[in-house]
């Protein structure tokens, strides 16, 4: 047969018996031989394993134990008692259970702030203490008033919580106070159990004396409705970073793809595009670029869902999307910066980063102060702490500089200047170096 007729034949022959079993290409491999290979295992199992640890050990390790880490929890203590010390003591009662009441904490757990009630009132407002002890004006009088059987008041001591700095953090601060307060009140119970004046007292004044200061539970700062009991701005910084996070990377893969770097496969689809030859310095410009003009659409949403949609709690809108804006860029700008120093694996260092360790440190959900030493070195500089800082401050404190917000600008602008430093110190290397990412192509056969 002539050699094109054969040819044709040929040809019409495969067409023609497509149910035909086809013999597989040498270099395809089936999963079940593939599988029998340890190295294929290695990597994945060893970085899972690593991932899970670190993880675990990370986020269980900052809240397993609050108060037994405790470690100089702000708290203020007011002694508003302006009354004459009773007979042979020099010092009226509300200084004494003030006295007591900084002595009898365990040592270095809490740092008690003896102020006035107009400075408690402020630390409160600013979010500097997690809660106030009050001792009131007439404490002594109605101390004394109870000896007299002419007392008409119960003596009582307030306890201020302060729900803006988080529900934890001020639920063990009011968890002290009123433990201290409930200590004070059968100390000064036990004195009064001694007194002559009460030996004639029948036995249900007697049970009356034996605890006599009522405790009474109150919020010193205020905070809206719907900020989640103290928690909306945690999960408002949370939404920041996520969405920087994801924004970038979603940058850095759109743009290798885009360049013919990475191949891009939705489902059975996929396509590889030419290479574009671009340099690692001029291809982090153009990720940066595009992250900062797509985070103001990034922004805004969050914005419109939080606020808009939820009806979450927000003044000074103006204010929170320009210091969102701000945050996301940061953190957008960081991520990039990582992804064009390591590379592949980029991914999970900025989650490390941004996210693994961040959230432990935030300080949000559960106090600093509250953490081991290591979680408290990590909110020194950490994002999450100090994004999480400023959005406090402006939904729960006024916007106040010493809420938090001046230390969240200064750290919004470290965090820029070190990713844009960082990013182009290590892509200027590789492209000095001539380590290029254009991998030549082999000509068609």
């Amino acid at each position: 047969m002539h050699p094109a007729t054969r040819r044709g034949v040929l040809a019409w022959t495969v067409v023609a018996s497509p149910i035909e079993p086809t013999v597989p290409a040498p270099e395809q491999r089936r999963a079940g031989a593939l599988l029998r290979r340890p190295k294929l295992w290695l990597v994945p199992t060893v970085l899972a394993a690593l991932v899970a640890l670190l993880l675990s050990l990370l986020y269980m390790g900052g809240i397993i134990d609050p108060n037994g880490n405790l470690h100089h929890l702000p708290v203020a203590v007011v002694d508003a008692d302006t009354g004459a010390p009773l007979p042979g003591q020099r010092e009226n009662v509300g200084a004494q259970v003030a006295a007591a009441v900084v002595a009898g904490s365990p040592a270095g757990s809490v740092r008690w702030r003896q102020v006035g009630q107009a400075e408690a009132q402020d630390l409160l407002a600013s979010g500097k203490v997690y809660g106030a002890l009050l001792i009131p004006a007439d404490f002594t009088a109605s101390i004394a008033a109870l000896t007299t059987g002419h007392a008409t008041v119960r003596p009582t001591i307030t306890v201020l919580t302060n729900p803006g700095v988080g529900s934890l953090g001020s639920s063990i601060a009011a968890q002290i106070d009123q433990g201290a307060a409930h200590q004070a009140s059968l100390s000064i119970g036990r004195e009064l159990d001694s007194a002559p004046a009460t030996a004639a007292a029948d036995p249900t004044a007697r049970l009356l004396l034996a605890d006599p200061v009522a405790v009474v539970t109150q919020v010193g700062h205020p905070i809206g409705q719907h900020s989640g009991l103290g928690l909306s701005a945690f999960y408002y910084a949370l939404l920041l970073v996520l969405s920087a996070f994801i924004t970038g990377n979603l940058v850095h893969n759109g743009v290798d793809s885009a360049l013919g770097y990475a191949d891009t496969e939705i489902g059975p689809w996929h396509q590889r595009k030419p290479t574009v030859p671009i340099g690692r310095t001029q291809t982090l410009v153009l990720k940066m670029a595009m992250t900062a003009g797509i985070l103001v659409l990034t922004t805004t949403m969050v914005m419109v869902a939080c606020v808009a949609a939820l009806g979450m709690d927000a003044p000074h809108i103006p204010l929170l999307w320009i210091f969102s804006y701000c945050a996301c860029l940061a953190v957008g700008l960081g991520v990039q910066a990582i992804n064009a120093a390591f590379g592949t694996i980029g991914q999970l260092v900025s989650m490390f980063v941004f996210i693994a360790l961040a959230l432990p440190s935030s300080g949000a959900t559960v106090p600093l102060e509250a953490t081991p030493a290591f979680y408290r070195f990590l909110g020194a500089f950490e994002p999450m702490r100090q994004l999480s800082a400023g959005v406090r401050s402006i939904l729960y404190f006024d916007a106040r500089a010493d809420a938090g917000l001046a230390r969240a600008w200064l750290m919004i602008a470290v965090g820029f200047v070190v990713a844009l430093a960082f990013g182009f110190l290590m892509t200027r290397y590789y492209d000095r170096k001539g380590l290029k990412r254009l991998v030549p192509q082999p000509p068609p056969s």
